[in-house]
């Protein structure tokens, strides 16, 4: 009996042993291994023999990238408005022999410098401008936060910020004014498009106008051409009239044929009076038709040579 009680023990023992002399570290990981109670190595991924009760692992550290939640506080903006403001830290171990002893928890010592440095920055900042300066809120904390835990074998990548809470009566009175400023783009852009469209308007009847008017000129200049060329065309047809009749008085038996007709016209217009009119004066050499007749024709003849 004290044979197997034994035998389990050492059974015991050594499984113990091998347990703490063989040590596997995950990848992306690492352990910090002390011997007697002073830093030894670090052991990075992989399979590695410790000795035992002598070698012991005193810290392990993910390499990953950590996004550690940073708690919401209250900051006094610069226009005296209290504020509630959260954010995610981003940071990642670099030295993991740094990060075990150069500091006790570098989580919540990040988180820490990262709650006083918004504070800082957002008292530096009007409440209008927290909204509009988180690129540089951000970048300023990253700066600040990687400064000073870079003895501590950490390095901060980046931080966000969440939400920047005001107070309920500063939220009310900024959606009153965000109302009031939609109000009045809207009526500014319906003033616009009225400005715009009467100035369309205006255009396209200044454009109308001149077209008339072009059209108007053209009109006037197209019906005076044709009275000029009427006039032409007129002056033209006479003028070949009275050389006609020039020919024809000079040609054989022209003079007699006009003297004939000239009776006959005097003839006729005589008895278009007496149809016309109940009175009417006559010439008292009226029976002197030869004598009418041959003072046109000395008219003509004149008009011959």
């Amino acid at each position: 009996m004290e044979w197997l009680i034994f035998t389990g023990a050492v059974l015991v023992f050594v499984f113990i042993a091998i347990a703490k002399t063989m040590q596997i570290v995950p990848q992306r990981h690492a352990y910090i291994v002390e011997r007697l109670g002073k830093y030894r190595k670090t052991l990075e991924a992989g399979m590695h023999i410790l000795i035992p009760f002598i070698d012991r692992v005193a810290y392990k550290h993910t390499l990953k990238e950590q996004a550690v939640d940073v708690p919401p506080q209250m900051c006094i903006t610069k226009d005296n408005i209290s504020v509630e403001v959260d954010g995610i830290l981003y940071m990642q171990v670099i030295d993991p022999k740094n990060a075990s002893y150069g500091i006790g928890n570098y989580s919540f010592a990040s988180t820490q410098l990262a709650q006083t440095t918004m504070r800082s920055v957002i008292g530096k900042l009007d409440l209008d401008k927290t909204f509009e300066e988180r690129d540089s809120i951000n970048g300023a904390i990253v700066e600040a936060v990687d400064a000073a835990s870079d003895p501590w074998g950490v390095k901060v990548t980046r931080y966000e910020v969440k939400n920047i809470t005001p107070p309920q009566s500063i939220k009310e009175a900024m959606e009153k004014q965000m109302k009031a400023e939609r109000e009045k783009r809207a009526v500014i852009a319906e003033s616009e498009g009225e400005r715009q469209a009467a100035i369309n308007q205006a255009d396209g009847e200044k454009q109308a106008a001149i077209a008339r008017s072009e059209g108007e000129k053209m009109k006037r200049i197209n019906e005076a051409d044709g009275r000029a060329a009427e006039i032409r065309a007129v002056a033209t047809a006479t003028a070949e009239g009275i050389t006609e009749i020039a020919k024809s008085i000079n040609a054989e038996g022209g003079t007699d044929a006009v003297n004939l007709r000239i009776a006959e016209q005097y003839i006729s217009e005589f008895g278009n009076l007496a149809k016309e009119n109940n009175t009417m004066i006559i010439p008292s050499n009226l029976s002197d038709v030869a004598g009418i007749v041959a003072t046109a024709k000395e008219v003509i003849g004149n008009v011959g040579k």
